[in-house]
């Protein structure tokens, strides 16, 4: 359940925990009130970052269109979770008005009830909404999973503490001399206590039940027997309007609410013509906005109003899909029944109109009937559609009614009275007893005129589902059981669609699956849209020969499936005499025969985004002798040089690679020539009964290998503190001519003991680190994160069999540029020879420019933040001044820790890495300045 407190009886409700959806229900239950002409006021919060949400700005406009009895409260703390939202707020960028906003301090709360006094008097004498943005402080992490330290001043979160409003207020009253100090602490002391029995209480509560999951996902549909129309002529376009009207007669509490709706259009297929003109209180023109459609709709049935509003049509609600499925399909179960909105959402839908296309031509109905709380019905028949929308009319729960627009104005007579009906109650349109043919919608017509042309060919019966959510399982078991065979006609998408979930359901069903004797067929519109053209329309919808096709391919199968039945003595015994007779004996194990088989070697996965490798050595000649785990072959990567080790004994065969080839991983390198012996005949086994019905064929061994267990890749721990890392890459490139010249001008003064790239790099990384605080900053095993003004710096090094260490250079800040220079070299060669080091290291250097590697994503370990993979020198087309020019650069790849550092903080660090390179010189000073 969301942890948004709501209550029914108190009026508070039910705000879903994505941004600002409360905001169009929160207009709705006001234009109720409205409606209605009482004295009530809603009060809408928001806060500040979800100012930026679609319905925040389509809110403000109905709620002024209709000068709506509502106060919207902006809680302005200046973040969003962790992003600053001051400067990009729609205030602040002048979207919004300035006049309409009354700016509040949140903290004075003697200002806050002063100014909603006024404001709830200006919205009662009928003068419209009030707006407030509320400056205030947030005084506590967004969550317990977030830490607001990361990304606020010590300084900032100190001056939070002065604003608290209780705070203030306490001392104001205090100072005012309402209430004293020891009075206002035994108050408070009071509460503390109340609420820790509340506490208490809750915790000696049982736990829910697992019998109450489905409670509260709808309420009791409606079983009606209203006489809706009297018989005679109708088409569905004229019993929607008749029952709309019916509807609005019956119950003022009703409003139908649309894009176009008023006279003199009556809506774009004159669905509700004359209506307006009949019911001036309850018909009203929508704005061109289907997430306002759908999200006053909600409040106004959460008010206790009747809602009954129009899409246009049904491709068009995807600017209400948050509405849908954020409040409309889950406001009675999240809230346990405690609020509920009875509305029905009707539209036009489907094709087999041509010239519809993607927007005005899809069915969908899969998406939609797929969120619980929501049912879906689909008449065919002008009869089943005033029905049904009676009885979705008389709902408690949402619905959505969709009207195959290819069938609007399609004549029919009924003889019989028009009367409601319940939903999740197919129509046997024909009885039959060869095939059942199921359709809905449009897609009926179609499956009638194919049973015309198949005549006499078979016996069909045709079910019209009418409602897919909640669909009638019953009827469909019924007849499938007695036809045995279950073709489907949809109009929608295949995949995961209607007819999948009843041929799903079928199937399922051990008494239905064996009297099927034939497999069910699904006639479908495949994984595409509907096109402009017709002819690309009617190729992708289901048509007349389809469905004949399926009919015939179903009646085709004559098989008949049986459960098999058991085995009887008598024709066990008469098995038994053509069995080869069982001594009771093992069998002997037969010689082992000799036999050479050629094993390939290849290139082995090793390490996530690692995708080739350069052969740098071939440790085997042809003809060599090879023991299990043998290197046969090195190979370098972007991580290090990895040998690979033979799974078999034998002898060396073919090399098909030579050294500095490049190599794909899974490629063939090789062969081993494998003498084995066929031990799997040899060896000997448990005596076996012959199997009835098999004769004396024995059963043929399967051939066995051997499997040869590998250490990973990464340690335990090391994929354990992985798991908690929230990883982050970017890159960027940096000139290299600063690096180049350095180098060069090293090389000739101190020759073979020159620094080396690698090195510089590292200096200039540690300068870095000490403009940018956040890279100075270790996160511990309790997920404590520290930051240290004198830090060490690690480097990533490749150490024999295939395992990586990383060398520390200690208090790498506090080092002149010659102590660092000579400690990065010998830390690392002291790795490569087995030292350990503990590692506590902010950030670590990896280095594989050497292999021509340009860019990589490495990973980051804990209790480092960062990770800074150096590529190779290349070079690129840059832009200087106003001309493009080439030059040799090497791109930096940072991956840091999103629990310690956001994306500018990253970006920042990274950018100045790339400075201090660009701009690299070494350093005249022989010694550095210690630092304390």
């Amino acid at each position: 359940m969301p942890s948004h407190y709501s209550c029914a009886e108190k009026h508070i409700w039910s705000v879903p925990t994505p941004t600002g959806s409360q905001l169009l229900p929160a207009c709705g239950i006001a234009w109720g009130i409205k409606l209605d002409g009482t004295t009530a006021v809603v009060v809408a919060t928001v806060g500040d970052a979800a100012t930026r949400q679609g319905d925040f700005y389509e809110a403000i406009c109905f709620a002024k269109e209709k000068k709506l009895p509502i106060l919207f409260v902006v809680e302005d703390n200046g973040y969003g979770i962790s992003s600053p939202t001051r400067q990009i707020n729609p205030r602040a960028l002048d979207v919004v008005q300035p006049n309409d906003w009354r700016e509040l301090d949140g903290a004075n709360v003697g200002e806050m009830y002063g100014q909603a006094a006024k404001a709830f008097a200006h919205i009662r004498a009928g003068k419209g909404p009030v707006f407030f943005w509320v400056m205030m402080e947030r005084l506590s992490s967004h969550t317990s999973s977030d830490d607001q330290k990361l990304y606020r001043s010590a300084e900032e979160l100190k001056r939070c503490e002065e604003c608290d409003p209780l705070k203030k207020w306490k001392e104001q009253l205090i100072a005012e001399g309402v209430i004293s100090e020891s009075d206002y602490a035994n108050l408070e002391n009071e509460i503390k206590e109340r609420i820790r029995r509340e506490f208490a209480d809750a915790e000696k509560e049982e736990d829910p039940s697992a019998d109450e999951l489905f409670l509260e996902v709808t309420g009791k549909f409606p079983q009606l027997n209203d006489e809706v129309l009297p018989p005679g002529k109708y088409r569905i376009g004229d019993t929607v309007n008749k029952t709309l009207r019916l509807g609005l007669e019956r119950d003022k509490r009703r409003i139908i609410f649309g894009e176009d709706i008023e006279d003199p259009k009556g809506g774009v297929f004159r669905l509700t013509q004359k209506l307006s003109t009949e019911f001036p209180k309850q018909v009203f023109n929508s704005p061109l906005a289907e997430s306002t459609i759908l999200g006053v709709a909600c409040g106004l049935g959460s008010y206790g109003k009747r809602p009954v509003f129009e899409l246009q049509f049904i491709d068009f609600i995807g600017p209400g899909w948050n509405q849908l499925v954020t409040n409309i399909c889950c406001l009675r179960w999240r809230s346990f029944g405690q609020w509920k909105c009875p509305m029905v959402i009707y539209a036009p839908y489907g094709a087999y109109l041509p010239g519809g296309s993607l927007w005005h031509s899809q069915a969908n109905e899969a998406a939609l009937a797929h969120y619980p709380g929501l049912s879906v019905v689909i008449p065919s028949t002008p009869e089943d559609a005033a029905g049904l929308l009676w009885t979705a009319m008389h709902c408690e729960d949402p619905v959505l009614f969709l009207i195959p627009k290819h069938m609007f104005w399609a004549e029919r007579e009924s003889a019989e009275p028009i009367r409601a009906i319940p939903f999740g109650k197919a129509r046997k349109r024909q009885a039959g007893s060869d095939v059942t043919l199921i359709a809905w919608g449009n897609t009926v017509e179609k499956a009638l005129e194919a049973i015309q042309q198949i005549e006499n060919e078979a016996s069909i019966e045709l079910i019209d589902l009418r409602s897919i959510s909640p669909w009638d399982r019953d009827t469909i078991e019924e007849s499938v059981r007695k036809t045995g065979r279950v073709v489907i006609v949809q109009e929608d998408t295949e995949n995961a669609s209607v007819g999948q979930m009843i041929i799903t359901h079928l199937t399922s069903q051990s008494d239905l699956w064996n009297s099927m004797v034939s497999p069910p067929i699904l006639v479908s519109k495949g994984n595409v849209m509907i096109g402009y053209n017709p002819i690309y329309e009617y190729a992708a919808l289901p048509d007349v020969q389809r469905i004949v096709v399926a009919i015939r391919k179903s009646i085709s199968m004559k098989q008949q499936r049986s459960v098999a039945a058991a085995v009887s003595a008598a024709e066990a015994d008469e098995r038994g005499r053509h069995a080869r007779p069982h001594s009771g004996q093992e069998p002997q194990p037969r010689p082992a025969i000799a036999a050479t088989n050629t094993q390939n070697i290849t290139v082995p996965i090793m390490g996530e985004g690692i995708r080739s490798a350069k052969v740098v050595a071939l440790l085997k000649k042809p003809g060599d002798r090879i023991e299990l785990d043998d290197a046969l072959c090195e190979v370098e990567t972007d991580k290090a040089v990895y040998p690979i080790e033979s799974s078999f004994a034998g002898t060396m065969g073919q090399w098909k690679v030579e050294v500095d080839a490049t190599v794909e991983i899974g490629q063939e390198l090789g062969t081993i020539l494998v003498e084995s012996a066929d031990h799997v005949e040899g060896t000997p086994r448990e005596p076996v009964a012959p199997v009835a019905g098999r004769g004396s064929i024995p059963e043929k061994p399967r051939p066995t290998t051997a499997a040869t267990r590998r250490e990973p890749a990464l340690s335990p721990t090391i994929t354990r503190k992985l798991s908690r890392v929230i990883p982050a890459n970017l890159q960027i490139d940096a000139r290299w001519d600063a690096i180049r010249k350095a180098r060069e001008a090293a090389k000739k003064k101190n020759g073979r003991n020159a620094p080396s790239p690698s090195v510089m790099i590292a200096w200039a990384v540690v300068r870095a680190m000490e403009k940018h605080a956040p890279f100075r900053r270790l996160i511990l095993e309790d997920e404590t994160i520290v930051e240290n003004e004198n830090f060490d710096l690690g480097i990533a090094v490749a150490i024999e069999g295939d395992r990586l260490a990383t060398a520390v250079v200690t208090e790498a800040n506090r080092k002149s540029w010659n102590e660092f220079a000579e400690v990065y070299r010998k830390t690392v060669d002291e790795t490569r020879s087995g030292r350990v080091d503990a590692m506590n290291a902010p950030v670590v250097i990896s280095s594989l420019g050497a292999f021509g590697v340009r860019a990589a994503a490495p990973i980051v370990v804990p209790p480092s933040v960062g990770t800074l993979f150096i590529g190779s020198a290349h070079r690129e087309m840059l832009r200087n001044g106003k001309q493009n020019e080439t030059a040799e650069v090497i791109t930096l790849s940072l991956t840091f820790d999103h629990r310690v550092v956001n994306g500018a903080g990253a970006a920042n660090f990274a950018h100045e890495i790339k400075e201090q390179i660009e701009e690299f010189m070494i350093p005249v000073e022989e010694t550095r300045a210690a630092k304390s």
